[in-house]
């Protein structure tokens, strides 16, 4: 409460009196800062010192100094001085938001003479209270003091800390300032932010949270995915937002393809937004698309990129069972071999955004043999998915995996469907079923193709397979570890290890396992290993439960010379950031 001091003279004396009276009154008010100005301001008026005592100690019921005096019992009681602080704070939380009050705290800016209260500024420097702003405003939207505060937490660089979609997006410089922070990150990290499926959606329900923010959101992004540097991050980005809002129920495909500049294409931007919006192919449009695309001067290629519509090119032809006619499925496969082997070259202008004007040549040197080999292997995924059917033209498949990525991909596609039917592990007993082995051959050729492979594994190796016994399920999911290890291999070691140490920490996988991981993984690495690698597998290794009954005296070696190897290194990295 701040009282103000200059001018009085010009008062009515019995106001002033009856005002400070009041004040004096109110619970506490001897800990208030506005109680020494309060204090002259009575005496001045004739107020009595005495009667002034009477009033501050009257209604002095030292609520703050019981709280301290509470807080030093619990400290007593072998409490951590964290744990004591933690606890008064969430207390101290709870009461402001069962009694906060919006009109009271609005008051605060009513006589904006005063400005902002000190206060204020201390209170946001501290992490526990800026969660509970961002707590209250989310409640109380419309609230004047809460809407400035977090401005106040958002220019004081705290805004990474706003994860409250509808306390970020209330206002546009503070929701600009997260944007920016959230893309720079992307920029930084790269794929290790854009491979993370729970930052990717947190990013996407913010920018999604409107139509406003979405379509601010979307033009920063097209625009920042043009530049050479970092582009193709950004565009990645502005791709899976696109994919949220349609999972979401909302028809975002008509700004999607206006900024990528579909307009000038009438036919393309019609058969194209049907097909987008309802999520599915039809003849008519795909014809559409073939003629488009085989015209001397065809469209930018960016538009069959599209990840929805290579998902939906995908499902038509390497789905088992899929049934294309045999006039239109050609057309399905050039589209999808033209958006994977064509390249286009632009040139460069400083003052245009839309690289569609200025392409210079269009290089289709592999479209036919990529027609040829998405034909051949299409054919074969939709009409035969037994081992038997397959190994025959084993050969040849391994040949055009290697060769064509976007045959690879498919490959994935069709086993992923083929190894979802519940009786297939029931029905193959083979130590490493065909299928599987053909994803082997996808790691090794395309790493770009690792996370989607590395998810199958762990759909496999999560879902409950009841039909059958409890040794032929574990042997299955050691089947699968098997894989995850070729992925180790060939580069894919952050993420098998996330997934593995995550099963870890669950506590709802067999013991034995993670032992057979373990002494897999360990066979085949040498050190030096990365301080992240060793973050991440030596918590398992060192595990008791787990390493602590080896079976033979070469296991136990190799897991106490990992061991003492990852120690060492810990040592020399720490002496080495002291000098």
């Amino acid at each position: 409460m701040d009282i103000e001091m200059e001018n009085y003279d010009d008062e009515d004396p019995a106001e002033i009196y009856r005002k400070c009276v009041e004040l004096l009154s109110s619970k506490d008010f001897i800990m208030e800062d506005s109680v020494i100005p309060t204090l002259k301001r009575f005496i001045h008026v004739k107020g009595t010192k005495e009667e002034a005592i009477h009033l501050l100690s009257s209604n002095y019921d030292a609520v703050a100094q019981i709280a301290n005096l509470l807080a030093e019992w619990l400290l007593m009681t072998d409490l951590t001085l964290a744990e004591v602080q933690s606890t008064v704070e969430d207390n101290l939380k709870n009461m402001i938001i069962k009694h906060f009050d919006q009109k009271k705290a609005d008051s605060i800016f009513l006589d904006e003479s005063k400005g902002n209260p000190d206060w204020l500024t201390a209170l946001i420097q501290h992490q526990p209270w800026r969660k509970l702003i961002f707590q209250l405003a989310d409640k109380y939207p419309d609230c004047l003091m809460l809407t400035f505060t977090v401005k106040l937490i958002s220019d004081a660089g705290f805004q990474s800390e706003i994860t409250s979609i509808s306390t970020a997006s209330q206002q546009l410089e503070v929701f600009t300032r997260i944007l920016k922070t959230s893309v720079t990150n992307f920029l930084e990290k790269g794929e290790e932010m854009l491979d993370s499926e729970k930052v990717l959606t947190e990013f996407a329900k913010l920018v999604s949270h409107g139509e406003h923010t979405y379509l601010y959101s979307q033009v920063l992004l097209h625009y920042l995915s043009l530049e050479p540097k970092g582009g193709s991050n950004v565009k990645r980005l502005f791709q899976e937002i696109s994919r949220f809002a349609q999972k979401n129920g909302h028809n975002a495909t008509p700004i999607m393809l206006a900024l990528m500049g579909i307009s000038s294409h009438p036919r393309l931007a019609q058969a194209l937004s049907a097909m987008l919006a309802k999520d599915a192919l039809n003849p008519a449009d795909i014809t559409t698309l073939y003629k488009c695309y085989q015209e001397t001067s065809p469209p930018p290629v960016e538009f069959l990129r599209i990840p929805q519509f290579l998902d939906l090119l995908l499902d038509a032809l390497f789905k088992p069972g899929s049934k294309l006619h045999s006039e239109q499925r050609p057309k399905y496969v050039y589209l999808l071999a033209y958006a994977s082997s064509v390249h286009e070259a632009y040139r460069k202008h400083n003052n245009a955004y839309n690289n569609v004007q200025f392409r210079k040549s269009i290089n289709r040197d592999e479209l036919k043999p990529t027609i040829q080999a998405i034909e051949k292997v299409s054919s074969l995924c939709v009409e035969r998915k037994g081992s038997s059917e397959i190994m025959p033209e084993l050969k040849t498949l391994y040949q055009m995996i290697e060769k064509y990525q976007v045959v690879a991909y498919g490959i994935v596609y069709w086993v992923k469907h083929v190894v979802s039917e519940p009786s297939y592990f029931k029905l193959n007993t083979e130590q490493t079923p065909l299928h599987l082995a053909l994803l082997d051959e996808v790691t090794a050729c395309h790493n770009t193709l690792h996370k989607i492979t590395l998810n199958l594994y762990i759909d496999i190796f999560e879902k409950q397979y009841d039909e059958l016994e409890v040794l032929a399920q574990l042997e299955l999911k050691k089947m699968i570890l098997d894989r995850m290890i070729h992925l180790i291999s060939k580069g894919c070691v952050v993420p098998v290890l996330k997934y593995i140490k995550q099963c870890w920490q669950k506590g709802d996988t067999d013991i034995s396992l993670f032992r057979y991981f373990i002494i897999e993984v360990l066979s085949m690495i040498t050190a030096p290993y990365s301080i992240e690698f060793i973050d991440l597998f030596l918590p398992l290794v060192e595990c008791e439960e787990v390493t602590g009954n080896m079976r033979s005296e070469v296991e136990t070696t190799l897991v106490n010379e990992f061991i003492e190897t990852c120690k060492n290194l810990k040592n020399e990295n720490r002496v080495h950031l002291e000098d």
